[in-house]
C-alpha cells in the first residue's frame, strides 16, 4: 500500500494542473499531504485484514463498507467526491451508485498484495469496487490495478503484464506520455485514468520515475500517482529514502494499519511489531541520511528519535557487569570494547562503543538483527529508547550516540542529542 499512499502524497500539491506537467520537481515538500486516496486505501486494507484472507465476497463487502465509513468519519475533510461523501455518511447500509470514477482503482492496492492467485486477486478487487463503483468500468479499473500489482510482485515481466491487461481489460495505451500531456483534461474516470497510469508504469524505470511520469500528466495527479505508484511498488519495490520521507506525512492510526499489514505479509516479525515496532523508521531515516547527506535528512533522524521516545519505544541493549569485558571487534575504523560503570553502586551498565581514537559512544540498536551483527555482550535487556538517549547525553565519558554501529551507522554528538531531548520535552 505504500506505493499508492506515497504517490498520493507526492501528487497532492499538483492536482488541477498546478505542476506545469513536468517530471522535474522536488519529491516531497511541506505543502504535501495525504488525501482521500490514502484514507480509503488504508480503509480497504484494514477491512480486508478484519474480514480474513478466506472470507467470502459478501463478508469482504461488509467489512470494507464498515471500514470505509469508519475512516471516512475519522477524516471527513480528506477531499472526497460529492456522491462518495454522501455514501460515507449514509448510515450502515449504503448502496452502490453506479460510479465509474477512479476511486475504485486508487483504493485497491491492498488487494494486489494479499492473495495467492490472480483469480482470487481479481475476485476481491471486484468486491471492493462493487460497494460503491458497480459500473463495469469502475470494476474493471480496480481489477486491472490489482492484477498488474499481483503479476508485478510475482515475477512477471512488463511484456507479460502488458499482454495480459490488453487481452483481459482492453485498455488502449498506445498514446505516448507526451501525447497524453498535450490532450490532457482533468477527468476522474477509470476510462481516462487507467490508460494514463498504465502508460506511466510501463514507461517508468523505477518507483520514483513512474510516479514522476504520472504527476507530469497533470489533472488528477494524486490519484494518477496513487494508481501508478501502487503498480510500481509491486514491480520495483520501495526506495528506502522515499519510505523515510513519506512516513512523516502519515498519521499514527494509519501507520498502525500499515504495520499490521506488513506483519501479515511477513515483512516484519511478531517480535519487531511488539517490542520494537516503529524502530524501523529510525533505520529508514539513518539509511536515507547516508544517501542524501542533507540537513533535512538529518533533521528527520532527530524527529524520528524524539517520536520513538514519546511512544515509549524500546531497543535491545547489550549490558555488562563491572567485571565483564566484551571482545574487541573491528567495524570500519572503530571497535567494540571498554566496559565501565555509571557508578560503583550499579552492577549492570550499558556497554559502550570505542572508536579508533579511544572515544566512547553509547550504542542504540534498533532490533535484534542489528545487535547480532556484532559480538554483543551475553546479557541483553530491552530498555526505553528515552533512557538510552538520556544516558548517552548525560554520561560525561560518552561522546554521544551511535545508531546501529555494525550496519548503516550514524553517530550523533551531544549537541544533536540535545535537540532530540528538547523535541521530546516540548512534545510531552
Amino acid at each position: 500500500m505504500y506505493g499508492a499512499i506515497f504517490g498520493d502524497v507526492i501528487g497532492s500539491r499538483f492536482e488541477f494542473d498546478r505542476g506545469g506537467k513536468t517530471k522535474e520537481f522536488k519529491l516531497f515538500t511541506e505543502q504535501d499531504s495525504f488525501t482521500d486516496d490514502t484514507a480509503m486505501t488504508i480503509a480497504v486494507g484494514e477491512g480486508l485484514l478484519k474480514a480474513g484472507l478466506d472470507a467470502d465476497v459478501e463478508e469482504i463487502k461488509q467489512a470494507v463498507i464498515e471500514s470505509m465509513q469508519d475512516w471516512g468519519h475519522r477524516y471527513p475533510d480528506a477531499g472526497y467526491g460529492g456522491r462518495f461523501w454522501g455514501w460515507l455518511f449514509n448510515g450502515r447500509n449504503p448502496k452502490p451508485y453506479g460510479s465509474y470514477g477512479n476511486g475504485s482503482a486508487m483504493r485497491v492496492s491492498a488487494v494486489g498484495w494479499l492473495y495467492d492467485s490472480l483469480e482470487r486477486t481479481r475476485e476481491v478487487a471486484r468486491a471492493t469496487a462493487e460497494v460503491t463503483h458497480n459500473h463495469p468500468e469502475g470494476i474493471k479499473g480496480a481489477e486491472c490495478t490489482a492484477a498488474v500489482m499481483y503479476m508485478g510482485r510475482t515475477g512477471s515481466t512488463k511484456e507479460e503484464i502488458l499482454a495480459y491487461i490488453t487481452n483481459e481489460f482492453g485498455y488502449d495505451i498506445s498514446e505516448t506520455l507526451d501525447e497524453m500531456r498535450r490532450r490532457h483534461e482533468h477527468v476522474e474516470s477509470c476510462q481516462d485514468s487507467l490508460p494514463k497510469a498504465l502508460r506511466a508504469f510501463f514507461d517508468g524505470e523505477s518507483y520514483e520515475d513512474v510516479v514522476r511520469n504520472a504527476v507530469s500528466l497533470g489533472g488528477d495527479t494524486d490519484t494518477l500517482a496513487a494508481i501508478a505508484g501502487a503498480m510500481a511498488e509491486a514491480f520495483y519495490g520501495m526506495p528506502i529514502g522515499i519510505m523515510a520521507e513519506g512516513m512523516k506525512f502519515i498519521p499514527d492510526d494509519m501507520l498502525e494499519v500499515l504495520r499490521r499489514f506488513d506483519e501479515v505479509l511477513g515483512r516484519a516479525s511478531e517480535e519487531q511489531n511488539e517490542a520494537y515496532a516503529g524502530n524501523e523508521y529510525i533505520k529508514m531515516a539513518v539509511e536515507h541520511f547516508a544517501q542524501a547527506q542533507e540537513a533535512e535528512a538529518l533533521a528527520m533522524v532527530l524527529d524520528v528519535l524524539a517520536k520513538r521516545m514519546l511512544e515509549h519505544g524500546q531497543a535491545p541493549t547489550p549490558m555488562a557487569d563491572k567485571n565483564h569485558v566484551m571482545r574487541a571487534i573491528d567495524f570500519e575504523n572503530a571497535t567494540v570494547g571498554g566496559t565501565f560503570t555509571l557508578g560503583e553502586d550499579l552492577r549492570l551498565t550499558i556497554d559502550k562503543m570505542q572508536d579508533s581514537e579511544g572515544n566512547l559512544w553509547t550504542p542504540l540498536f534498533t532490533d535484534e538483527e542489528e545487535l547480532n551483527k556484532g559480538d554483543a555482550a551475553n546479557i541483553r535487556m530491552n530498555l526505553d529508547i528515552a533512557s538510552i538517549i538520556e544516558e548517552a547525553y548525560s554520561y560525561e565519558k560518552s561522546m554521544g550516540l551511535v545508531i546501529n554501529p555494525f550496519g548503516h551507522s550514524l553517530t550523533l554528538t551531544k549537541e544533536l542529542l540535545k535537540i532530540v531531548l528538547d523535541l521530546y520535552e516540548n512534545n510531552k
